[in-house]
């Protein structure tokens, strides 16, 4: 769709540029190959200098992406959203009724994320039938170190891009830098220094290491008190998927399942047998 049909149809109501900006996305979805700037601006019938413009929001939220050599194309998030269009056999379908009926086991939350360049990000959140609300948002992306999502992920990730990602969460103060293994109660405003950021690293080390040997992880409380996750692997070989547990080998996690409940529903006591419930379902689906 052109600027002109954009604005011929504003009496309509909508958000004009937001129809603009996935116009122009939507040029970058067909053409699917990496495009100039120029020749995106031709297809929009629009200034290069105002195609610009919109293509740095979408990178800001990445829907899209430049390239080294200046060139545009779609970004990560993209791949989440194809997930909503998959059709009946493919591994999100699969994925979603192993979910559906952890759900109608356990009675809580469940969540399907994916590994992207910028770390885990939710596409999938069954909600339980209980009338406690457990807000998550499918496009999210995870804390490494606060969830147990995260956690999953960044045991299963080699070190050189786990490392800059966990160091960035430490040092932001957008986000809660405690994680589930620090006994700490407080954030600190004072900038974390080197020698604290090496000594939660090898902390960290430790903790992956503990996770890959148990084969799924828990978190009690870290993201909200009161609610408790327990999260377990999903590896996709090129041919069916595998579970895996108590390995130490590294192998990078494309997908994990996570069940979300109130300490209630998912006492410490009881997440070992909640895992190995879990993961007993997954076989069930021959996702192994």
């Amino acid at each position: 769709m052109s600027p002109t049909e954009i604005t011929a149809n504003k009496n309509q109501g909508g958000v004009q540029s937001l129809e603009i900006g996935l116009s122009i996305l939507d040029v970058l979805i067909k053409h699917y190959e990496p495009m100039m700037l120029k020749d995106i601006a031709q297809v929009m019938q629009m200034h290069p200098a105002k195609v610009h413009r919109y293509l740095v929001s979408l990178i800001r939220k990445d829907y899209a992406r430049q390239l080294d050599d200046g060139r545009y194309r779609l970004g990560d998030r993209i791949d989440a959203l194809a997930y909503i269009g998959f059709q009946q056999n493919n591994l999100f379908e699969r994925l979603t009724r192993v979910a559906n009926e952890i759900k109608d086991v356990l009675n809580c939350g469940v969540q399907i994320a994916k590994w992207f360049d910028e770390g885990p990000i939710i596409i999938q959140f069954i909600e339980p039938d209980s009338p406690i609300n457990i807000v998550t948002r499918i496009g999210s992306r995870i804390p490494l170190t606060t969830s147990a999502t995260g956690q999953l992920f960044a045991s299963h990730q080699p070190d050189e891009i786990i490392k800059p990602l966990v160091f960035s969460e430490w040092k932001s103060s957008d986000s809660n830098p405690i994680s589930a293994f620090s006994q700490h109660s407080e954030q600190s405003d004072k900038p974390i220094s080197d020698a604290e950021l090496s000594a939660k690293w090898q902390h960290f080390t430790r903790l992956q290491s503990c996770i890959r040997t148990q084969g799924y992880t828990t978190v009690a409380g870290t993201l909200l008190m009161g609610i408790n996750a327990i999260s377990v692997p999903i590896f996709s070989p090129k041919l069916g998927l595998a579970v895996i547990s108590a390995s130490t080998q590294v192998r990078p996690l494309e997908y994990a399942i996570t069940i979300i409940g109130t300490s209630e529903q998912l006492p410490v006591s009881e997440q070992h047998d909640v895992a190995e419930k879990i993961l007993a379902i997954v076989r069930r689906y021959n996702i192994v």
